[in-house]
């Protein structure tokens, strides 16, 4: 299987929650050499990398931001499922004759 790189980082690990992608990227040379990118499903364009120095915290960050995916989705999957409540009308109230 060939090898990933983005931005001269090979991408060692990779997370999928719904439509996102949460990945990590690993470069011996950079002053940072780890980072999690966030990208579209099937996609290859990464965002909101954030850079760290050690494996352990990339791991973590990866398995956090992957966690903050579920999160959301199970919130919306809840509102979704969340009927709403019915507006009532004001009753109207019966003609009456006066006696």
């Amino acid at each position: 299987m060939e090898k990933e790189i983005n931005a001269g980082y090979v991408i060692t690990d990779r997370l999928t929650v719904g439509n996102a992608e949460f990945v990590i990227g690993q470069r011996d040379e950079a002053p940072a050499n780890f980072v999690t990118w966030k990208c579209r499903k099937g996609e290859k364009e990464y965002f909101w990398g954030y850079y760290m120095n050690d494996r352990l915290t990339a791991l973590e960050d990866l398995c956090n931001r992957a966690l903050d995916e579920v999160h959301y989705l199970k919130s919306l999957q809840q509102e979704k499922n969340t009927p709403e409540k019915p507006v009532q009308q004001p009753q109207k109230k019966r003609y009456e004759p006066e006696r």
